[in-house]
Protein backbone atom coordinates (compact mmCIF):
# COMPACT_ATOMS: atom_id res chain seq x y z
CA UNK A 1 0.00 0.00 0.00
CA UNK A 2 1.48 3.33 -1.10
CA UNK A 3 0.22 6.38 0.78
CA UNK A 4 0.22 9.65 -1.14
CA UNK A 5 -0.49 13.04 0.41
CA UNK A 6 -2.23 16.04 -1.22
CA UNK A 7 1.18 17.74 -1.46
CA UNK A 8 2.20 15.10 -4.00
CA UNK A 9 -0.70 15.82 -6.32
CA UNK A 10 0.63 15.83 -9.90
CA UNK A 11 0.42 18.96 -11.98
CA UNK A 12 -2.05 19.04 -14.83
CA UNK A 13 0.17 18.61 -17.88
CA UNK A 14 -2.59 19.44 -20.31
CA UNK A 15 -3.75 15.91 -21.07
CA UNK A 16 -7.02 16.33 -22.89
CA UNK A 17 -10.27 14.79 -21.72
CA UNK A 18 -10.69 11.28 -23.09
CA UNK A 19 -6.93 10.83 -23.72
CA UNK A 20 -5.67 7.64 -22.19
CA UNK A 21 -7.60 4.87 -20.47
CA UNK A 22 -9.65 5.92 -17.44
CA UNK A 23 -8.21 5.45 -13.97
CA UNK A 24 -10.15 3.43 -11.43
CA UNK A 25 -10.94 5.21 -8.15
CA UNK A 26 -12.26 3.44 -5.06
CA UNK A 27 -13.87 5.84 -2.57
CA UNK A 28 -13.32 4.73 1.04
CA UNK A 29 -13.40 7.96 3.04
CA UNK A 30 -16.84 7.66 4.61
CA UNK A 31 -17.60 7.19 8.31
CA UNK A 32 -19.57 3.95 8.07
CA UNK A 33 -21.65 4.84 11.11
CA UNK A 34 -24.48 2.35 10.44
CA UNK A 35 -22.08 -0.56 10.25
CA UNK A 36 -20.06 0.53 13.26
CA UNK A 37 -17.21 2.31 11.49
CA UNK A 38 -14.15 1.18 9.49
CA UNK A 39 -16.34 -0.10 6.65
CA UNK A 40 -13.37 -0.90 4.40
CA UNK A 41 -12.05 -3.54 6.80
CA UNK A 42 -15.39 -5.17 7.66
CA UNK A 43 -15.19 -8.86 6.83
CA UNK A 44 -17.37 -10.29 4.08
CA UNK A 45 -16.91 -14.02 3.49
CA UNK A 46 -13.49 -13.82 5.11
CA UNK A 47 -12.20 -10.84 3.11
CA UNK A 48 -12.20 -7.09 3.78
CA UNK A 49 -15.19 -5.43 2.11
CA UNK A 50 -13.07 -3.01 0.07
CA UNK A 51 -11.24 -5.90 -1.60
CA UNK A 52 -14.30 -6.86 -3.65
CA UNK A 53 -14.69 -3.66 -5.73
CA UNK A 54 -10.92 -3.26 -5.77
CA UNK A 55 -10.48 -6.65 -7.38
CA UNK A 56 -13.15 -5.90 -9.99
CA UNK A 57 -11.53 -2.60 -10.95
CA UNK A 58 -8.05 -4.11 -11.06
CA UNK A 59 -9.30 -6.84 -13.39
CA UNK A 60 -10.74 -4.29 -15.83
CA UNK A 61 -8.37 -1.33 -15.63
CA UNK A 62 -4.56 -1.04 -15.70
CA UNK A 63 -4.44 1.69 -13.04
CA UNK A 64 -6.49 1.88 -9.84
CA UNK A 65 -6.19 4.17 -6.82
CA UNK A 66 -8.01 4.41 -3.53
CA UNK A 67 -9.20 7.66 -1.91
CA UNK A 68 -9.48 7.88 1.89
CA UNK A 69 -9.14 10.21 4.85
CA UNK A 70 -5.97 10.33 6.90
CA UNK A 71 -7.74 8.45 9.71
CA UNK A 72 -9.48 5.86 7.51
CA UNK A 73 -8.73 2.33 8.66
CA UNK A 74 -7.71 0.19 5.71
CA UNK A 75 -6.55 -3.39 5.31
CA UNK A 76 -3.13 -4.15 3.94
CA UNK A 77 -3.41 -3.63 0.18
CA UNK A 78 -0.25 -4.62 -1.63
CA UNK A 79 0.71 -2.32 -4.48
CA UNK A 80 -2.36 -0.08 -4.19
CA UNK A 81 -1.85 3.68 -4.21
CA UNK A 82 -3.91 5.40 -1.51
CA UNK A 83 -4.48 9.13 -1.89
CA UNK A 84 -5.27 10.98 1.32
CA UNK A 85 -8.07 13.45 0.65
CA UNK A 86 -7.05 17.05 1.26
CA UNK A 87 -10.58 18.23 2.07
CA UNK A 88 -11.67 17.18 5.60
CA UNK A 89 -15.36 17.14 4.72
CA UNK A 90 -16.97 13.69 4.68
CA UNK A 91 -18.89 14.14 1.45
CA UNK A 92 -18.64 11.70 -1.46
CA UNK A 93 -18.08 14.59 -3.86
CA UNK A 94 -14.79 15.23 -2.06
CA UNK A 95 -13.50 11.83 -3.12
CA UNK A 96 -14.64 12.27 -6.71
CA UNK A 97 -13.02 15.70 -6.95
CA UNK A 98 -9.80 14.48 -5.34
CA UNK A 99 -9.61 11.60 -7.80
CA UNK A 100 -10.13 13.92 -10.75
CA UNK A 101 -7.46 16.27 -9.43
CA UNK A 102 -4.80 13.56 -9.39
CA UNK A 103 -5.83 11.91 -12.67
CA UNK A 104 -3.80 14.30 -14.84
CA UNK A 105 -6.67 15.13 -17.16
CA UNK A 106 -7.89 11.57 -17.59
CA UNK A 107 -11.37 10.34 -16.81
CA UNK A 108 -12.00 8.23 -13.73
CA UNK A 109 -14.19 5.20 -13.11
CA UNK A 110 -15.51 5.78 -9.60
CA UNK A 111 -16.72 2.99 -7.35
CA UNK A 112 -17.69 3.11 -3.68
CA UNK A 113 -15.88 0.76 -1.33
CA UNK A 114 -19.17 -0.76 -0.21
CA UNK A 115 -20.27 -2.23 -3.56
CA UNK A 116 -19.03 -5.82 -3.31
CA UNK A 117 -21.06 -7.34 -6.16
CA UNK A 118 -19.83 -5.30 -9.11
CA UNK A 119 -18.06 -7.20 -11.88
CA UNK A 120 -15.07 -6.52 -14.11
CA UNK A 121 -17.48 -6.65 -17.04
CA UNK A 122 -19.53 -3.75 -15.72
CA UNK A 123 -16.39 -1.74 -15.00
CA UNK A 124 -15.17 -2.39 -18.54
CA UNK A 125 -18.50 -1.15 -19.90
CA UNK A 126 -18.18 2.04 -17.89
CA UNK A 127 -14.59 2.59 -18.99
CA UNK A 128 -15.54 2.40 -22.67
CA UNK A 129 -19.00 4.00 -22.67
CA UNK A 130 -19.53 6.84 -25.12
CA UNK A 131 -20.02 9.96 -23.02
CA UNK A 132 -20.87 12.32 -25.86
CA UNK A 133 -21.22 15.81 -24.43
CA UNK A 134 -22.05 14.58 -20.93
CA UNK A 135 -19.51 15.24 -18.14
CA UNK A 136 -20.35 11.92 -16.49
CA UNK A 137 -22.11 8.60 -16.99
CA UNK A 138 -23.53 6.85 -13.93
CA UNK A 139 -25.08 3.42 -13.56
CA UNK A 140 -28.84 3.01 -13.29
CA UNK A 141 -30.97 -0.10 -12.76
CA UNK A 142 -34.76 -0.12 -12.67
CA UNK A 143 -34.80 3.67 -12.17
CA UNK A 144 -32.39 3.40 -9.22
CA UNK A 145 -29.30 5.53 -9.86
CA UNK A 146 -25.95 4.80 -8.21
CA UNK A 147 -23.84 7.98 -8.56
CA UNK A 148 -20.90 6.30 -6.81
CA UNK A 149 -20.53 3.91 -9.73
CA UNK A 150 -19.80 5.92 -12.82
CA UNK A 151 -17.41 7.41 -15.31
CA UNK A 152 -16.48 11.04 -14.56
CA UNK A 153 -14.62 13.11 -17.13
CA UNK A 154 -12.38 16.08 -16.31
CA UNK A 155 -15.25 18.36 -17.34
CA UNK A 156 -17.21 17.13 -14.32
CA UNK A 157 -14.66 18.57 -11.89
CA UNK A 158 -15.51 22.29 -12.05
CA UNK A 159 -19.24 21.55 -12.19
CA UNK A 160 -19.22 19.30 -9.13
CA UNK A 161 -16.83 21.64 -7.37
CA UNK A 162 -19.33 24.46 -7.68
CA UNK A 163 -22.10 22.21 -6.38
CA UNK A 164 -20.03 21.30 -3.32
CA UNK A 165 -19.04 24.92 -2.72
CA UNK A 166 -22.72 25.82 -2.56
CA UNK A 167 -23.23 23.86 0.65
CA UNK A 168 -23.90 20.21 1.41
CA UNK A 169 -25.72 18.95 -1.68
CA UNK A 170 -27.34 15.55 -1.97
CA UNK A 171 -24.93 13.57 -4.13
CA UNK A 172 -27.52 12.35 -6.59
CA UNK A 173 -28.94 15.85 -7.04
CA UNK A 174 -25.48 17.25 -7.71
CA UNK A 175 -24.59 14.53 -10.22
CA UNK A 176 -27.89 14.80 -12.10
CA UNK A 177 -27.76 18.61 -12.12
CA UNK A 178 -24.62 18.63 -14.27
CA UNK A 179 -26.29 16.71 -17.12
CA UNK A 180 -24.97 13.22 -16.45
CA UNK A 181 -26.05 10.33 -18.65
CA UNK A 182 -27.00 6.83 -17.50
CA UNK A 183 -25.62 3.39 -18.21
CA UNK A 184 -28.50 0.98 -17.81
CA UNK A 185 -27.96 -2.45 -16.23
CA UNK A 186 -30.47 -5.26 -15.75
CA UNK A 187 -29.20 -6.92 -12.57
CA UNK A 188 -30.08 -4.95 -9.40
CA UNK A 189 -27.66 -7.06 -7.34
CA UNK A 190 -24.78 -5.33 -9.09
CA UNK A 191 -25.70 -2.14 -7.23
CA UNK A 192 -26.18 -3.75 -3.84
CA UNK A 193 -24.31 -1.70 -1.25
CA UNK A 194 -23.38 -2.62 2.30
CA UNK A 195 -24.44 -0.08 4.90
CA UNK A 196 -25.48 -2.15 7.92
CA UNK A 197 -24.58 -5.51 9.51
CA UNK A 198 -27.64 -7.18 7.98
CA UNK A 199 -26.42 -6.11 4.54
CA UNK A 200 -23.29 -8.19 5.08
CA UNK A 201 -25.44 -11.27 5.60
CA UNK A 202 -27.40 -10.58 2.43
CA UNK A 203 -24.25 -9.91 0.41
CA UNK A 204 -22.71 -13.14 1.70
CA UNK A 205 -25.81 -15.07 0.66
CA UNK A 206 -25.67 -13.57 -2.84
CA UNK A 207 -21.96 -14.34 -3.18
CA UNK A 208 -22.56 -17.92 -2.02
CA UNK A 209 -25.39 -18.37 -4.54
CA UNK A 210 -23.12 -17.25 -7.38
CA UNK A 211 -20.38 -19.74 -6.67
Amino acid sequence: MILRSPRERPRDEGVSAGTGEPIGAILAGGFGRRIGGAKAVVQLCGRPLVCYPLQALQAALPEVMLLAKADTKLPSLRGVTVWVESDPRRHPLVGILEALSVASGRSIVVCAADLPLITPGLIARLATVAVGEAPAVVVRCQQVVQPLLGLYTPAAGPLLGRALAGGDPRLLDAVESIGSRYLEVDDPELLFNVNAPEDLLQAAAIIDSRR
